[in-house]
């Protein structure tokens, strides 16, 4: 699908990104860009990119397409940088977890010729860099894509077709749609994990290392990077505090039932819980 691609952000997003490609066969040559000389060697060790630069713009030039793969809140900096390497024709994509009115900006970024369209797949662990990175993650996945009314059909469809062709589902949706829904089912729960974890540790840091497997597989993403994640919590904060209210809220339903002793309505809403997650699958 595309001569050269170039992947901004060879951590385990990019870098699993570049395994893909190349295993589905979606590119002859893949460049890459990062701060760390040593991941940047280590993705390229393993077959996820043919060469590097600490330059983003030398990474991109010639670049058929290029993915954003770093911390979001890089991403306006690093299209700043690369916008006079962007050939005509380039389409740019990413694989952030916000869009809003990251979209927007980005869109008015693009030099003339060069088509944008936002991506978000939902795939990833709390690991984090190159040496994480596999070839399947996206395999089964679903990948959110957020276009807009000044959206390049033709770029779209091209996007489409190259996170289906990695083996994902791609769903289309408005950015601020996006924004509302990931804040209530990715965003909160990384925010949950976090806190879970510092609240055991404000009671008792010794209690940590007794905890059982329901504990560690209810904060596993508090293992997640928190340069990634400060960045996410921060550019959708408008959703974020919105959705802590009702979390708050909930929580203070819980205590109001304990401090009474009401069995009825606690066990009420752990069946409710129970039913909703069932539903899950």
């Amino acid at each position: 699908m595309f001569p050269k691609i170039a992947i901004l952000g060879v951590g385990l997003i990019g870098a699993s990104l570049g395994l893909a490609a190349r295993k589905h066969g979606l590119c002859r040559e893949i460049a890459g860009y990062g701060r760390s000389i040593e991941n940047l060697e280590l993705a390229k060790n393993r077959g996820a990119i043919d060469s590097f630069s600490g330059d983003p713009a030398l990474v991109c030039r010639d670049a058929d397409l290029v993915i954003l793969a770093t911390p979001v809140g890089s991403f306006k900096a690093l299209v700043a940088q690369i916008a006079g390497s962007l050939k005509q024709g380039a389409i740019v994509t990413d694989a952030g977890s916000v869009k809003g009115e990251l979209v927007s900006s980005l869109e008015a970024m693009m030099p003339e010729g060069v088509r944008y369209i936002g991506a978000h797949p939902i795939a990833g662990s709390e690991l984090s860099g190159a040496d994480a990175a596999y070839d399947s993650l996206y395999s089964g996945a679903r990948c959110i894509i957020t276009p807009t009314k000044k959206s390049d059909p033709d770029a779209l469809a091209i996007i489409r077709e190259f996170w289906q062709r990695l083996g994902a589902g791609v769903v289309e949706m408005d950015p601020a749609d996006h924004d509302r829904v990931y804040a209530a089912v990715s965003h909160l729960p990384h925010l949950v994990a976090y806190t879970m974890v510092n609240t055991v540790a404000d009671i008792d840091r010794s209690y940590l290392p007794l905890a059982g497997q329901g504990f560690k597989d209810m904060t596993r993403i508090a293992g997640s990077s928190p340069e990634i994640w400060r960045d996410i919590c921060l550019m959708n904060r408008k959703n974020l505090i919105g959705m802590i209210s009702v979390f708050q809220k909930n929580l203070d339903a819980l205590s109001t039932y304990l401090a009474a002793a009401e069995e009825g309505p606690l066990e009420g809403e752990f069946r409710k819980a129970r039913e909703l997650r069932e539903s899950l699958g």
